[in-house]
Parts: structure tokens; sequence; C-alpha cells
């Protein structure tokens, strides 16, 4: 199950992966999400912008926060985490998930996950992202709202579903992985119309052949690193890739855990950013093809 995750996606990226309109919010990289940190998702209530939620949902009839980061989509049923189990999607029925599983369903942006062996955890990280340049993602997430009884503030926040993992979840030892949505997915997850069997439907496990990882810094157990050294690889790919053409993080966007705007006159993304970026891509692309297989920098 994912305790950490990255996104070091560019605004323009995220905004014409999940075909928004352009937003007003400024977001830096963030290269080690934990629980406790509010972070962009997509939320069926408002499709068409992004919000920053809190990661560890507490459940409206909470009396205290409960920061639950990770739901099962089998609920109480495959307790043993068998890959082959295609049961009863049991977080219909938990208490805590019952209602958001309905409706209130979230788009978490993400572009790659922290997980280690079951048996080392983040001692023994490794990044494991989409290939083909999927970056952003789009990972299954429900949502809800707290009213902190002493405060008084209304808290929003969500939690990412998991399921058994594929081959190359296990292959690292670990028995879950977050749920990802298909592209074709993503809108219907967060579309309040979509029937719950068609949801249920969504609730498996990501194609390996699709994904790969790689090594990382043990580093990333402590919540307060936040650089991107932390996702350079201390070892090779898991598995074998044709030419994986890279791209650098834009210095200018990504994200952060705090919310910032932009001042009323100034776009989004000007043609000369955009331009700029544009020939970025197409020189790292050449030099890649002719360098031939490298490792990813999200």
């Amino acid at each position: 199950m994912p305790t950490r995750y990255i996104l070091s996606a560019s605004l323009a990226q995220i905004e014409s992966k999940f075909a928004l309109p352009p937003q007003s919010n400024v977001i830096d990289p963030d290269f080690n999400i934990s629980a406790g940190r509010f972070v962009p998702v997509i939320t069926n209530e408002k499709p068409y912008e992004i919000q920053f939620f809190k990661f560890g949902l507490t459940p409206f009839w909470a009396k205290s926060e409960m920061n639950i980061i990770n739901a099962r989509a089998e609920g109480d049923f495959n307790i043993e985490d068998n890959p082959t189990f295609r049961g009863a999607a049991g977080i219909i029925q938990k208490k805590a998930f019952r209602k958001p599983i309905r409706s209130q369903r979230c788009i978490v942006i993400a572009s790659a996950f922290i997980e280690g062996p079951a048996n080392q955890g983040l001692s023994k990280p490794y990044l494991i992202y989409l290939r083909n340049h999927q970056n952003p993602f789009a990972m299954a997430g429900i949502w809800d709202i707290w009213l902190n009884p002493e405060s008084g503030f209304k808290e929003n926040s969500f939690s990412i579903i998991t399921t058994t993992a594929n081959s190359l979840l296990r292959q690292i030892g670990n028995s879950r992985m977050p749920v990802i949505l298909k592209d074709s997915d993503a809108k219907r997850w967060i579309n309040p119309i979509t029937e719950l069997s068609r949801i249920t439907g969504m609730l498996n496990h990501y194609d390996s052949k699709l994904m790969n990882a790689y090594p990382i810094s043990p580093r990333i157990k402590n919540p307060d690193e936040n650089d991107r050294n932390l996702i350079q690889p201390t070892g090779g790919k898991l598995l074998t890739e044709d030419v994986c053409k890279t791209l650098p993080i834009p210095r200018t966007s990504g994200f952060h855990q705090s919310q910032k705007t932009r001042k009323a006159n100034e776009p989004v993304s000007t043609i000369a950013e955009r331009l700029e970026f544009a020939k970025l891509k197409e020189s790292q692309m050449m030099e890649n093809e002719t360098n031939g297989n490298t490792l990813p920098l999200l």
C-alpha cells in the first residue's frame, strides 16, 4: 500500500492530461508526499478544477482525526492478498468508505509512487512509474469532509484505493498497490452518474508491462526530506525497456503542499514558455534515442 508518492508534472501537463481549463494555481514539485500533506486532486464535485485536499481521510462521522491513507478495494475480503482474487469489492460495505465510494470519488494526481518489500518498507524503497511518458497519471481516490469539533474547521481529505499487486510489485516483495485508472476510465471515475458496478470494475491492478521500477535512497523515509535527488536511481530498472526518452523537470512548475495563486493578469503559461518546453522536449528525446536506454527523470 502506498504511503508515499510524488508529483513532478507541470501544471500545463496536468491540464492537458485531464482536459482542464487553465488553472490559477502554481504547483511546485513535491518528491515526498506523505500523510498530512495538502495536495492536488480532482473531485466529482468540481471535475474541472484542481483542489488541495489532505492526504489521509477522516470520515464525516469521526470524533477525532483518523488520517486513513489507503482503502482496500476488497474491504475485509481477500485478507491473504491473493493476486487472482475476483470476489466482492468489500469497500462498498466498509463504514468509512461506503458513502465516498458511491458519491465522493477523486482523481489523485501522481507522477510515480514509492513502495518497498512488505518486511522492509521504505528501508528498501523503489520508485514505480508508468512507461511511455505517462506523467502524470490518475490514482483512484475517495474523499470526505470532516468537521473538527474543537476548531469548527471543515477539512477535506482523501484516501488512495489499493488492490492486489501485479507481478512488478510482487517482484519488489509487496502484495498491494494503488488502483491506477486507465485514461479512458479517469473521467468516468469522477462522473457522479457512473454505475457502482462499473466503478468497482475499475478496482483492478494495472498491467505490469506498462510500468517499471528502480531502487532509490531510503532517505525517502524522512517526510521532511524533499528534493529531486530523492528520486535518483541507486540501481538498475527491474524490467527491460526499449529506448526510454526522458524529460527534465520544469524548474518553475510542479507542486508543493501549500497552494499558491497567480496574479490576476498573469497567464497560466505563456506561449514563450510552451515553445521553450517543446524545444527542450524534442532535444532531450533526440539525445536519448542516440544514447540508448536511460532511467526516467520524473
